[in-house]
């Protein structure tokens, strides 16, 4: 009717920008007004809303009908702790995806585009520069995502708590892409059984919520071997019952994590940046190749010149240091308008405002827009 020849080429290109989370949207609506968790919603206004609220729709987070319904339904008036507080994490969340993730973005993918010609130890550099890009990306949408909502007196739920920060891999999945894994617990492991038919259950269930979780993501094998290396890494924590053991964060009311919860925290890492390659490379080809190459004698030379400029690492560690000191609160910099005298709170607004001006990276599309 409108012209076009339907062919796979044309669907392909026509796939609408976040898809997969309105979809699950809608999904939580349809679901829980069978179990009778809500009531039908007959005002379509209210509804459409509900699926359509522009600052989750491309990227999330993944909102609840039980959750987001009621505040459209009750009457909102302007707060303007609650619209600082939104500014605030817009701010961070800015910070996050134009300096660090786009920054990161720039040498992440030259270093895995030409993968071939670099020595291993320059090759797991990239792999860390793709581990924390991603995590400044998504996390830096959602946060801008909860804060634009705050300025229209909505609450979304929280989509990252600190993973980076995680002692194991279940920890990890409890604290990064929240209202997704949430979601596929309790539409899909808990319907297929969840812990109460035993053990082979409970692994099966496991490896399902992964494997489904990894297809989400695209139709890829990539992506299928990424849910599949992360469904093997929590199997030990599955098994043994230890999966609940870190419900806290981690160093809770102290500055330093103790000896044991550093290098669990840096095990876990390597762990899940091992898994980003799968995630990252264009194939299954390519993510063998990549590592394969990682394995070789060139792992213990000194990485090659891919013209990082040293202020980037500066930025980083910046980064990673204010996420550290800020990890018990909702985001790194909430509390900044509580603690902090006006003038080194300003000054801090101010520089952070300057930095997203003087060094950002070049442009990149937020990589969960193609989800």
């Amino acid at each position: 009717m409108l012209g076009f020849k339907s062919n796979i080429e044309t669907l392909h290109i026509l796939l609408p920008v976040g898809i997969s989370f309105y979809t699950f949207h809608g999904l939580s609506y349809v679901i829980d007004l069978y179990k009778g968790k809500i009531n039908p919603t007959r005002n379509f206004i209210d509804y459409s809303l509900f699926v359509s609220f522009f600052p989750l729709l491309v990227a999330g987070p993944i909102e609840r009908a039980t959750h987001l319904l009621p505040q459209i339904r009750q009457k909102r008036e302007f707060d303007f702790e609650q619209a600082v507080n939104g500014l605030r994490q817009m701010l961070w969340g800015l910070f996050k995806k134009v300096v660090i993730a786009d920054n990161c973005a720039q040498y992440a993918n030259t270093i895995f585009n030409h993968s071939t010609e670099y020595s291993g130890s320059t090759l797991i550099l990239g792999a860390v520069l793709f581990s924390i890009q991603i995590y400044c990306d998504f996390s830096g949408y959602s946060d801008i995502a909860l804060g634009t909502a705050r300025l229209f007196g909505m609450e979304l739920l929280r989509n990252f708590s600190f993973p980076y920060f995680s002692r194991d891999i279940a920890e990890f999945w409890r604290r990064w892409h929240i209202s997704l894994s949430s979601w596929f617990k309790d539409y899909l492991y808990i319907p297929l059984g969840g812990n109460k038919g035993g053990m082979l259950m409970k692994i099966r269930n496991t490896f399902i919520i992964f494997l489904v979780s990894g297809f989400w993501h695209g139709a890829n094998w990539t992506f299928l071997a990424w849910g599949f290396l992360n469904a093997l890494y929590i199997m030990p924590s599955i098994i043994r019952g230890t999966n609940r053991n870190h419900l806290e964060i981690v160093a809770k009311g102290k500055i330093f994590p103790t000896v044991r919860e550093f290098f669990s925290m840096v095990l876990t890492f390597g762990l899940i940046t091992f898994a980003w390659i799968f995630f990252r490379s264009e194939n299954l080809a390519h993510a063998f190749s990549y590592i394969s190459s990682i394995c070789s004698p060139s792992l213990f030379s000194k990485p090659d010149q891919v013209q990082i400029p040293p202020y980037l690492f500066y930025l980083i560690g910046l980064f990673f240091a204010v996420e550290w000191l800020g990890r018990e609160q909702q985001y790194a910099i909430a509390n900044l308008g509580v603690k902090y005298h006006k003038i080194p709170r300003w000054a801090f607004y101010v520089a952070l405002v300057l930095t997203i001006c003087i060094c950002h990276g070049t442009e990149q599309q937020f990589i969960y827009f193609q989800f």
